[in-house]
């Protein structure tokens, strides 16, 4: 029995080494067609990495300039609105400065100062009431000066700006009344004007005078909404703010 089971252990051995499968080929190894094929296979995907590498790199660059691009625009735009905003502080400083030395005060002759304008055309009477506010520091005769121009050329190029400087010159010897109309010529009848936000917010300021806080946050509000990101606004959003504190 023993003897039995020895022998077909010994022939399942057998059997088994037999069937048993042939070695797995070396990687280097094959024919010379084999190897050729598997370099060109290892080259073209290190030349589709090298590419897809070089894309990318490209992407990039790309969008370093569009970002260096955009950086450049929003510098060249801050610089232009600190710009605006320098001129509007230096218009309400001309206005309100006072000399150290100040001469007489001179009584402004409306008929006098018609007279003189008349003799100019439009650019000059603009130019010379101008002038007198910041050249001369004639705020008395300033007055008269834009309210004849104002008269004399309600369609002018100059329109707009001469009844801002006018309400600007009133709203400083707290005439409310008559500067509140001068603004609001500005922002009824010259909607593209540049002044329109500027007289918008010395509107809510004179508001503000009246104790119509509603009314000036209302108007802050709309400087705001209408010309964001412009020093009107950011003028706006400083009274806004001094209102709430």
């Amino acid at each position: 029995m023993k003897q039995a089971i020895l022998v077909a252990a010994m022939f399942f051995t057998t059997a088994t080494v037999l069937a048993a499968p042939a070695p797995v080929e070396d990687v280097a190894g094959g024919s010379n067609d084999d190897r050729v094929s598997r370099l060109e296979r290892i080259m073209k995907a290190k030349q589709q990495g090298d590419f897809e590498m070089q894309r990318r790199m490209d992407v990039l660059q790309n969008e370093v300039l569009d970002l260096r691009g955009i950086t450049e625009q929003q510098n060249y735009q801050m610089n232009q609105m600190l710009q605006r905003q320098r001129q509007l502080y230096e218009d309400i400083a001309n206005l309100t400065a006072q000399s150290s030395t100040p001469a007489a005060p001179v009584q402004a002759d409306a008929t006098s100062v018609a007279a003189a304008s008349s003799t100019l055309g439009e650019t000059g009477s603009y130019e010379a009431a101008v002038n007198l506010v910041l050249k001369e520091r004639k705020y008395d005769e300033a007055i008269p000066a834009f309210r004849n121009f104002i008269a004399k050329y309600p369609e002018s190029n100059y329109a707009a700006n001469a009844n801002y400087w006018l309400g600007q010159l009133l709203y400083n010897k707290n005439e409310f009344s008559d500067a509140k109309q001068a603004f609001s010529t500005v922002v009824s009848q010259f909607a593209d004007s540049n002044k329109r936000g500027d007289s918008l917010v010395k509107l809510g300021m004179i508001a503000e005078e009246e104790n119509d806080l509603a009314g000036a946050k209302a108007l802050y509000n709309k400087v705001i909404k209408e010309y964001a990101d412009s020093a009107s606004a950011r003028l706006a959003q400083q009274q806004l703010l001094a209102l709430k504190g």
